[in-house]
């Protein structure tokens, strides 16, 4: 952070007179310059983020301001803001601006944040790693050589270079986690329908979730009080109890039932991360937290019924580009089934037609009740086993990846091995239950190592309390 440590701090010293919130604007403007290598950005609203921020700050002198005010947020380029670019990071909408703005961007802005640019991001948000971006791979600001993880990696480096307070990601198998876990700060995938996708491209509509990224638990709380809530223009939105998570979060501690699921401790998880994860779960004991084994059963399939579920929406999803409607369109375009065919092949990148092309072949005829199907069943029986684990426990304590980060281009010539970089968050999708990653330590590379916990469905206040404990209570000793 630039001398505070959350937003509460931040607005007190603009309260004060400590700190000119213009003067913020203008220090993380230069900071993205300066770090531009990290590729973090799509594009920077450079003018309109002073002008706001010269706004905001005679709205707090007046003593009238929301609970965002003067916060600098980063957003993915995946929501829509009106009038602003809107690339999803593929070439096939390098050139189109979004019509209207996302209902979780406009929340944060009815809030008085200052939306300063959108973050690079895989393909359509599909990569575990940041590399399949058409703008070119985002480094990680912790090693240059390193991934950031996907799909909100720009989201994530962004946060972690300190080129913002807060960013924006979405997460549909693990991407605000991973990239959470790969560049050492917090990220939360809410529970499915807790935050409006009305605004999101659309990856796979069963999956998609929207959530924050931040250096502290209390930004975290904050920003999902904000986000939260039910929202008529999708669909999906619950219309659930809104609740106050930052008092939440300074309410007194429960005495959670922590569970460790036996089979994310298996072969495959880097012995570092398991030694620190381990030192974690001993602490917590020391502080009196009942822990206890647990098994999840299904984890097994996760990954498979995660990709053969996923591409199938995305197959559907992605229909829309056809180079007819809006975005990119082929020269060869002699008749309409070419100007189809040529746009979607020069339009999409490899990654992205990989995964149109699964899609496809997993819901055609002959294919759909050996695949599709099936992986919809066993989707339901990994929905069970969370749901008898949860009349045990109130969270479970994980890994959230099996290693540190990886180098750049080391597994992008592997699709198999970079799904397997998604093998501790795609169930939490699959699920439609909440999860967050916290920073808990370094390996012998200096690089972040990231504990992954998750709740039932609509219980993030659990996450956020033994959050702040792991926080306040061990990561700070």
């Amino acid at each position: 952070m630039i001398g505070y440590k959350n937003h509460s701090e931040k607005l007190r010293l603009i309260r004060e007179g400590n700190l000119s919130l213009v003067e913020n604007v203008q220090d993380f403007l230069a900071r993205i310059e300066e770090r531009k290598n990290l590729n973090a950005f799509n594009s920077l609203f450079k003018e309109e983020a002073l002008a706001e921020a010269r706004k905001v700050e005679q709205k707090i002198a007046s003593g009238s301001f929301g609970k965002l005010a003067g916060m600098v947020i980063a957003v993915k380029d995946v929501l829509a803001i009106k009038d602003k670019p809107l690339t999803c990071s593929s070439k096939i909408l390098e050139n189109f601006s979004s019509l209207y703005t996302a209902t979780a961007v406009q929340k944060l802005l009815d809030e008085d944040a200052i939306v300063i640019g959108k973050t690079n991001c895989d393909e359509f948000a599909m990569g575990s790693s940041n590399e399949n971006s058409a703008f070119g791979p985002v480094k990680n600001p912790v090693d240059e050589t390193r991934v950031t993880g996907g799909s909100s990696g720009g989201s994530a480096a962004a946060v972690a270079a300190n080129l913002c307070d807060v960013s924006l990601g979405t997460d549909t198998g693990g991407s605000i986690r991973q990239p959470a876990a790969f560049c050492g700060i917090y990220g939360l995938k809410p529970t499915y329908g807790l935050v409006s996708r009305f605004g999101l491209t659309a990856f796979a509509s069963s999956f998609d979730t929207i959530g924050p990224f931040a250096n502290s638990i209390e930004d975290i709380a904050l920003i999902l009080e904000v986000l939260s809530g039910h929202d008529k223009k999708d669909s999906t939105s619950i219309n659930t109890e809104k609740k106050s998570f930052s008092e939440i979060l300074n309410d007194q501690k429960q005495k959670l039932k922590i569970g460790i699921p036996k089979e994310y401790f298996a072969e495959g998880l880097s012995l570092e991360i398991k030694e620190q994860i381990e030192v974690a779960i001993q602490k917590l004991k020391e502080l009196d937290f009942s822990v206890e084994e647990v098994s999840l059963p299904h984890t097994e399939y996760s990954i498979a019924t995660y990709y053969i579920l996923t591409t199938a929406e995305a197959s559907s999803n992605l229909a829309r580009f056809d180079g007819a409607r809006y975005g990119y369109r082929s020269k060869q375009s002699s008749t309409l089934a070419k100007m189809y065919k040529a746009s979607r092949s020069e339009g999409f990148g490899s990654e992205v037609k990989r995964r149109i092309m699964l899609g496809t072949y997993v819901l055609s005829s002959g294919y759909y009740d050996a695949y599709y199907k099936k992986a919809q069943q066993v989707r339901r029986k990994i929905k069970e086993d969370f749901d008898k684990v949860f009349t045990q426990v109130d969270v479970l304590l994980t890994p959230t990846t099996p290693t540190t980060a990886f180098k750049l281009g080391e597994k992008t010539t592997d699709p198999i091995e970079m799904y397997l970089s998604d093998i501790y968050t795609t169930s939490a999708n699959l699920a439609g239950i909440p999860g967050i990653n916290i920073p808990i330590g370094k390996d012998k590379n200096n690089l972040p190592i990231g504990l992954q916990l998750l709740a039932n469905q609509f219980e993030e206040e659990k996450l956020l309390q033994l959050g702040s404990i792991l926080e306040e209570d061990i990561l700070t000793n």
